[in-house]
């Protein structure tokens, strides 16, 4: 997402980690401000913040662009670490649950949209990569009652890709570093296809298994 790695937790959501057990009491018990649910306001926060500085003067300054990277970089931060500590000291919310995977598509969605406006980006990539999101998003309604889809590898390296390719395209760069940033984000539109492709067939799979399930109860 930035230079800067984020997790995937946009695709994974907050889970336990392997082998524990967190039943609906921790999840009930745990406070609405603990230090997760707070990294995810500062996130959602820096939203509008991140939106001004990158259109700040036109949105061609260097320098407001480089601070504009910044916040975003403190986003994605942000995005690794509150995830991590919800799994690891069972801080897992219903808020946390919501505001989590808005706040990393508002981030995500708002550095896109606002490239492609600037006439740094193709409006064909956002549309990809946000098109993917909402995709996804609606899978997972889809089937829900079925399981869930674990993140794979193929979606970590995904939201590695997508965030360090939207990083580059908000810095100011020239030469190098901007033929360098177009290959990157070419690698992250690729990713993006395959691993939606990916996760479509394992729903599809997952609600024949549970469909199969069913019929078989009855």
């Amino acid at each position: 997402m930035t230079g800067v790695p984020a997790s995937a937790a946009g695709e994974a959501g907050r889970r336990p980690v392997p082998g524990a057990k967190l039943g609906a009491a921790a999840v009930n018990q745990a406070s609405l401000w603990n230090i997760a649910n707070i990294l995810t306001m500062i996130r959602l926060v820096l939203v509008p913040g991140f939106v001004l500085l990158l259109l700040a003067d036109g949105g061609y300054d260097p320098a407001w662009r480089a601070w504009a990277w910044a916040a975003f970089a403190v986003a994605m931060i942000t995005d690794i670490f509150d995830g991590h500590l919800a799994r690891t000291y069972n801080l897992v919310t219903d808020f946390g649950k919501i505001a989590d995977p808005i706040a990393d598509k508002a981030i995500m969605g708002s550095a896109l949209i606002c490239l492609s406006w600037l006439g740094d980006l193709p409006w064909w990539v956002t549309g990809v990569i946000l098109g993917r999101e909402l995709g996804i998003t609606l899978l997972r309604f889809w089937v829900i009652r079925y399981g869930v889809i674990p993140a794979s590898r193929g979606g970590k390296l995904k939201t590695l890709a997508q965030g360090t390719a939207v990083g580059m395209y908000v810095l100011a760069l020239t030469g190098a570093l901007a033929t360098m940033r177009f290959w990157v984000m070419a690698i992250a539109v690729v990713l993006t296809v395959v691993t939606g492709l990916d996760y479509i067939r394992q729903a599809v799979m997952l609600r024949r298994q549970g469909l199969a399930a069913e019929r078989a109860a009855k």
